[in-house]
C-alpha cells in the first residue's frame, strides 16, 4: 500500500446518496479542487480463495485482495490437503471450490478497495471503484466512500487526490446495484475495467461492466481455455480496446526470442522453420498459443489444420510462405509447484531446416528459469547448431503489471495482440 494522507475515513452510505455525496466532497473538503484529471479503475475484485482462508481460519484478516505470499503458501497448503493434482495453481477455482467444503465461519474485517497498491497508486488515479463479491448469501449492497492524498514525501499535492468508491455485497446486489456507477464515472476521463477474476464467472456481468469507450484489461490465464480465448477474440473481432496480462507476460519470451535472430548471420533461419513446440505448465494452453500465434503471424505463416489430442496437448500444421509445412506442438507439463498464474511457457523450440541459403540446421531453445527444457534437449541435437537461453522470470505483482498497461494509456487492443488472438482461437477450435 502507498502512503497516503487520508482527507476522510471511509464512510458508509446509502447507495442513492454516494454520487452526490462525491459531487460535494471535493468542493466542500478541498476548495478550488476537484481532483486528479487522471483516470476511473473499476475493479472486479472476488478474492474467492482468500475469503474462504480467511473463513476456515487458514489465515488470518483482513481480507485485501491481493496475492500476498502468506495467502499463496496457504492455498498451496490447500491443495496438498485437498487431494487435488500438484500441478493445481494456488488461486484457482478448483481451490476454492474445495475450501468452501469445509467447516468454518472465521470474520476477518473486509478492506478490499479501500487500499490502493503502490504501482497504481503512482499513477494517481481519480476515481477506483471495486465490485467486492462476499461470500455470504443474500449480503445487501453496502457502498463506501473514502478521499486520500499521497504523502508530501511523495511528491503529492491537491493535484494528486482522488477517491475510492467499495460496492460489497453477494452476487445479486452488486448486479442490481450497477445503476450506481454510470454517474460515478466522468465522462471527460478515461475509464478502465480491471476483470480481477476468473473469466467462467459473472459473464453477465463482466459484459455490463465492458461497454465502450471504456478499457478492459483481463487474464487469459484464469479461467476454461475456450472461454477465455473466446472472449478475447469477440472483443478483438469488435474493435474494443483490451488489454490481457497473460499476453504482457509473454514480453520476456517475445523479446528473447527477437534477440536470438537478431545477429545479421542468423537472421536467415527465420525462413527456415519448419518444427515448433512449446511446453506449458499444466492443462491451460492459452499463453502457448498466443506466443505460437505470435510467431506465426510475424513469419507469415498459414494455417492448414490442428487437432486436440487428449493428454498430450495440441498438434498442428502451418504453411509457409514458400510452402513447406512446419509442424506445431504445444504439450501440457506437471509442475509440482505451479506459478500462480496457470498455463505458463515453460520452454519453447525452434528446428530450422538447412537448405541451399542455410548450410548448417538450426535448433533454438529457450527455457524459464521455473523448470528445465529435457524434452526439448532431446533427439538430435549433435547435429544442429544449438542455441539455449535461460529466460529471466518476471518477478512482479498483478497490481504491477495492471499499472504497466494503465501508464501506456492504450485506448485501442495493442495491434501485435490484435493479430494474434485470432489465430490463437483457430488453434483450439
Amino acid at each position: 500500500m502507498s502512503p497516503q494522507l487520508t482527507l476522510q475515513s471511509p464512510l458508509q452510505l446509502p447507495p442513492s446518496e454516494v454520487p452526490s455525496y462525491l459531487e460535494q466532497l471535493w468542493l466542500n473538503d478541498q476548495p478550488g479542487n476537484t481532483g486528479a484529471k487522471t483516470f476511473s479503475l473499476l475493479v472486479w475484485q472476488p478474492a474467492w480463495v482468500e475469503q474462504q482462508l480467511v473463513r476456515t481460519g487458514q489465515i488470518d484478516g483482513p481480507i485485501i485482495g491481493s496475492q500476498s505470499q502468506e495467502l499463496i503458501q496457504a492455498a498451496r497448503q490447500a491443495v496438498t490437503e485437498g487431494d487435488l493434482p500438484h500441478s493445481t495453481p494456488p488461486l484457482d477455482s478448483s481451490v476454492a471450490a474445495v475450501l468452501a467444503q469445509r467447516k468454518g465461519n472465521q470474520h476477518g474485517e473486509d478492506l478490499r478497495g479501500q487500499h490502493i497498491d503502490a504501482a497504481i497508486s503512482a499513477l494517481e488515479p481519480r476515481r477506483l471503484i471495486t465490485l467486492a463479491p462476499t461470500l455470504e448469501k443474500g449480503h445487501d449492497l453496502e457502498t463506501l466512500v473514502a478521499a486520500y492524498c499521497p504523502l508530501p514525501e511523495e511528491g503529492g499535492g491537491n493535484s494528486a487526490c482522488g477517491d475510492v468508491v467499495v460496492l460489497r455485497g453477494d452476487h445479486h446486489a452488486l448486479t442490481d446495484g450497477l445503476g450506481i456507477l454510470q454517474p460515478l464515472l466522468p465522462a471527460e476521463l478515461p475509464s478502465w475495467v480491471w476483470w480481477n477474476g476468473s473469466l467462467d464467472e459473472a459473464p453477465e456481468l463482466l459484459e455490463r461492466l465492458a461497454v465502450t469507450p471504456r478499457r478492459l484489461v483481463i487474464d487469459t490465464a484464469l479461467g476454461d481455455p475456450h472461454r477465455c480465448i473466446e472472449l478475447l477474440n469477440a472483443h478483438v473481432e469488435a474493435g474494443r480496446a483490451l488489454n490481457d496480462l497473460n499476453w504482457l507476460r509473454l514480453r520476456t519470451w517475445r523479446e528473447h526470442l527477437a534477440m536470438v535472430f537478431d545477429p545479421p548471420h542468423r537472421r536467415n533461419a527465420l525462413s527456415h522453420v519448419d518444427q515448433l513446440e512449446i511446453d506449458v505448465e499444466g492443462h491451460h494452453p492459452v499463453q502457448g498459443l498466443l506466443l505460437a500465434a505470435w510467431i506465426a503471424d510475424r513469419l507469415g505463416w498459414q494455417l492448414q489444420a490442428t487437432q486436440t489430442i487428449k493428454g498430450e496437448g495440441i498438434a498442428s500444421e502451418f504453411r509457409r510462405t514458400d510452402g513447406t509445412t512446419v509442424q506445431f506442438r504445444l504439450m501440457p507439463v506437471p509442475m509440482g509447484q505451479p506459478s500462480i498464474h496457470p498455463g505458463q511457457i515453460v520452454g519453447v523450440r525452434l528446428i530450422c531446416k538447412p537448405d541451399a541459403q542455410l548450410e548448417h540446421a538450426v535448433c533454438v531453445i529457450l527455457c524459464a528459469e521455473s523448470g528445465g527444457c529435457m524434452r526439448l534437449e532431446a533427439g538430435g541435437m549433435a547435429s544442429m547448431e544449438l542455441i539455449e537461453e535461460v529466460v529471466p522470470m518476471q518477478v512482479a505483482s498483478v497490481e504491477m503489471d495492471v499499472a504497466r498497461l494503465l501508464a501506456g494509456g492504450h485506448n485501442t487492443t495493442t495491434p501485435l495482440l490484435a493479430a494474434a488472438a485470432p489465430l490463437a482461437a483457430k488453434l483450439l477450435s
